[in-house]
């Protein structure tokens, strides 16, 4: 008899426990080899006073069995609650969001019957780092954070994937012609990854016209890799256009465990009344049976799941008269897949699955050498509610010291002195700008306590501080808009 593998499930929120429900009854169906253990996160253990929604024994669960089943969860609106998503993606390492979106025309509506694409969205990093600051009245701040290492992860995954599962192409999006530092090493480190599979195809495209594409002409791509922001937004529009959130299921990878989940969230307004589509979960459920090596199982239910779709056994989402012929709530859907085991699609593609199919090895990420730092100056961001840029200016000179002279100063990253456009719209926070008086100083963090302390003297309200900092000569910074 073969061994069981040990899981952790959580019921979740709004339509999580029916759709949980539904999905755990159709693994049973096709004796899936599971041992189930059950915890408790979201919304409850928000309600305790616990602002991550998990506890310690779900932790423990979770480092036990390496393997996470997961139902929507609901995070409080309003300050203090992060979401658990993201914290169990982080927290337990878990770097590669992969969303597969195919289409099943005839038999679900779409304008793109020929699409199939996988969405490898880094999980990590990016603005989901969730580092953010009010500084003044009037601005907030967000970090966007992309490392060399983290970013080679996910393309090597997104790589390794397509090379396991007999992809021809692999394509990034990113915005690095205006975030050219961030973005920009994640296309370099792109193009870095590719050069070592000669055998897949790649190609770069800005993000905006890449989601333009992508709504018009999905058939144009295999595997797309972005930053995390922008794989969030369109894994989302790529499900929609295969015909609904509800049909995509979603693996989170790492090196010591995986998540499986459907890519839509809780939808309180249609809890308990038996609406919801299980089929995001249910697919979620069958790449987690890829990966734990239940193949068999994953083809049995993924198959059954085809037939039932063939057949136009449908849920409210996804049931359009003409093409759908029973419109079906959550239990007759689960009894309809349930009833279908054995049997394989007659149009749609029959799936036959290897184990460990979805889950390709990552080798070890190289690191990047030590470069050569020299600190060449200093941002200090200012509190000025009141008076003109040449004003703050003429303040700000009198900080200037034998070291470190005032370049420039910036209003949201535009620049407003010298010379700014009397047009730009300013708000109560800006930048100024410090670099050494010579290319031959050697600046030290004491100099920039000392620009500091003059800063304090002269009563500039300064709130943030940012070093600048050259890379083996290069720039660790960018120059301002209208520099």
């Amino acid at each position: 008899m073969l061994e069981s593998t040990p899981i952790t499930v959580a019921h979740g929120d709004g339509i999580g426990p029916e759709i949980m429900d539904a999905t755990l009854r159709i693994l049973e169906a096709a004796h899936a080899r599971l041992n189930i253990e059950p915890i408790e996160i979201g919304e409850a253990v928000y309600q305790r006073g616990v602002s991550a929604g998990i506890e310690p024994a779900a932790w423990d669960s979770l480092r036990r069995t390496k393997v996470f089943l997961k139902a929507p969860i609901t995070t409080p609106q309003g300050g203090g609650f992060k979401s658990l998503n993201v914290t169990v993606r982080k927290s337990l390492g878990l770097y590669a969001n992969v969303r597969p979106c195919a289409s099943f025309h005839p038999f679900v509506e779409t304008k793109h019957p020929h699409m199939d694409v996988v969405i490898v969205r880094e999980n990590e990093e990016d603005l989901y780092a969730g580092v953010e600051y009010r500084y003044s009245d009037q601005e907030t701040y967000a970090l966007k954070l992309i490392s060399r290492p983290g970013t080679e992860k996910i393309v090597r995954y997104a790589f390794e994937f397509a090379r396991h599962n007999n992809r021809q192409r692999v394509s990034c999006f990113t915005k690095d012609n205006i975030m050219k530092l961030t973005d920009g090493l994640f296309h370099k480190v792109f193009d870095e990854v590719a050069a070592e599979y000669p055998d897949i195809e790649h190609s770069h495209m800005i993000v905006d016209i890449g989601a333009a594409r992508l709504a018009d002409t999905p058939d144009r791509f295999d595997v797309i890799v972005m930053p995390n922001l922008y794989g969030d937004i369109l894994s989302d529009v790529a499900a929609q256009l295969i015909g609904s959130v509800g049909l995509c299921g979603s693996s989170n990878i790492g090196e010591h465990g995986a998540m499986f989940e459907a890519i839509h969230g809780s939808a309180p307004d249609i809890a308990a009344m038996d609406l919801a589509n299980p089929s995001g979960l249910l697919l979620g459920a069958v790449m987690m049976l890829v990966h734990i090596g239940q193949g068999d199982v994953a083809e049995l239910v993924h198959n059954a799941w085809l037939v039932t779709i063939e057949d136009g056994v449908h849920t409210p989402d996804i049931f359009h008269p003409g093409v759908s012929k029973q419109k079906v709530g959550t239990r007759e859907f689960t009894e309809a897949v349930m009833r279908r085991l054995g049997q394989t699609p007659q149009q749609l593609k029959t799936v036959r699955y290897r184990s460990h199919g979805m889950s390709p090895h990552v080798k070890e990420v190289r690191l990047a050498h030590s470069s050569v730092k020299e600190t060449v100056g200093v941002d200090l961001f200012v509190v000025w509610p009141t008076g003109t840029p040449d004003e703050l200016a003429a303040l700000s000179k009198k900080a200037e010291t034998d070291q470190l002279a005032l370049q420039l100063i910036t209003n949201r990253g535009v620049k407003v002195w010298p010379d700014g456009q009397p047009e730009t719209f300013c708000t109560d926070l800006y930048r100024l700008r410090f670099l050494r008086k010579s290319d031959s100083l050697k600046l030290s963090h004491r100099d920039i306590l000392t620009l500091m302390d003059r800063a304090i003297e002269h009563k500039l309200d300064f709130a943030k501080t940012e070093h600048l900092i050259n890379f083996d000569g290069a720039p660790g910074f960018t120059m301002a808009q209208g520099q």
